[in-house]
């Protein structure tokens, strides 16, 4: 038996519509994770098709009409005509939460507050977005961490999840919650529920977040980059400067009324059309580049510099992507074949992201030699194998 690293199933399976495989992660909560050996993957059918595909092939069987009769209805229901905030959007200023926001305000009526958490470090072209979101017509607030709190928990979340995003995650998912208890408003708007990408086919019937995704379990241990937060103090972080991480209290949120959903539940979402109507309402602007390291598309992730080593950590772990991560998405959606797919993925899953990792390293406080180490150390024996002294995928979607 080969050995089996990040609770992956040891058998690799590709679905046979797309190209994702088993191995592809579903959400979890980013702050009960202790190692990388709690990983829920995919689901797959027997007949070989994944649930994402099978969700997409439901889909259109959805009256969307009759979506947006139940979304001007829960607009209507939380809508306030006193000039205060009756809807959170959380927003980065990219393609698909610029959308969102600017539907709601401008077609339904709504007064958005956008709330954004600050990327580790700000792209120029992130910032040029994030500011044609705010001058498009919206109130922000822009909820920047403790920097020396942040670079931490980012360096221990690669070092032991090979997951350096995971603090940008945990925040991104709080801050809108916390706002709305702040600010008295019920009704928060996310766009893509994940199950549109890789989460289960059941999350998709529900218009309502799980609220367990920001709120804390009785008697629950957290971990942040895989250390409990007791033992942050031996990394230099004192217990009060967790506020913002920390997730909030159940009670607190079904107290206060508040309600989280999807946009995407209530509209047909396709992130290509979301691009086009952000370059049409804000002047979006893509990746100056032509496209993303690692991928053939240049209009998501464009804000933070360490996103590339969000795709290419992923790519290390699971044997995909952010090529193959888009490519998916396309075939879903009809704008290429399975075949044109796989061609993508060959060429361009897993480049690495060169760009900012000098940057990237710095921000960590880590050498290049030990980032490698990490890196490699990662490769589960089942997915990876070195050839000549070079590391080769044992296994390819055709």
């Amino acid at each position: 038996m080969t050995k089996v690293l990040h609770g992956l199933p040891e058998k690799v399976i590709f679905c046979k519509k797309c190209c994702i495989s088993n191995q592809r992660p579903s959400t979890k909560r980013e702050f009960s994770k202790k190692t990388t050996e709690d990983t829920e993957t995919v689901g797959f059918g027997e007949d070989g098709i994944c649930d994402t595909c099978k969700w997409f092939e439901f889909k259109k069987s959805i009256n969307w009409q009759e979506r947006e009769k139940q979304l001007e209805a829960l607009c209507n229901k939380f809508r306030r005509n006193d000039g205060t905030y009756d809807v959170i959007v959380p927003s980065s200023g990219g393609k698909d939460s610029f959308y969102v926001a600017h539907q709601l305000k401008y077609k339904y009526g709504m007064n958005p507050l956008t709330v954004t958490w600050a990327p580790h470090q700000y792209t120029d072209i992130g910032w040029q977005n994030f500011q044609s979101m705010i001058d498009a017509g919206f109130d922000n607030i822009l909820v920047t961490p403790n920097g020396k709190v942040h670079r931490v928990l980012t360096r221990l979340a690669f070092e032991n999840l090979v997951n350096p995003f995971q603090p940008f995650i945990i925040g991104q998912k709080n801050v809108a919650p916390r706002a709305a208890l702040q600010y008295g408003v019920q009704l928060i708007m996310y766009g893509e529920n994940q199950a549109e990408a890789h989460n289960k086919f059941d999350e998709n019937l529900s218009p309502l977040m799980d609220i367990s995704h920001f709120c804390k379990k009785e008697d629950e241990d957290l971990y942040f980059g895989g250390v409990h937060i007791n033992e942050l103090k031996n990394y230099g972080i004192d217990d009060k400067e967790m506020f913002l991480y920390k997730p909030l209290k159940e009670e607190d949120i079904k107290q206060a009324g508040i309600e989280v959903h999807f946009y995407s539940y209530y509209k047909n979402w396709s992130p290509q059309e979301n691009y086009y109507y952000a370059m049409e309402h804000s002047g979006f602007v893509s990746n100056p580049d032509g496209r993303s390291e690692g991928t053939y598309t240049k209009f998501a992730s464009l804000d933070d510099k360490i996103d590339g080593q969000h795709y290419y950590t992923m790519y290390i772990k699971f044997g995909q992507g952010r090529a193959m991560n888009d490519v998916n998405r396309d075939i879903r959606d009809g704008f290429i074949t399975r075949e044109e797919g796989i061609e993508l993925i060959n060429k361009y899953d897993g480049e690495f992201p060169v760009k900012y990792f000098k940057e990237v390293l710095e921000y960590m406080g880590i050498s290049e030699e030990r980032y490698w180490e990490v890196i490699d150390n990662a490769r589960s024996p089942h997915l990876w194998e070195k050839v000549n002294g070079e590391w080769k995928l044992r296994h390819k979607v055709n």
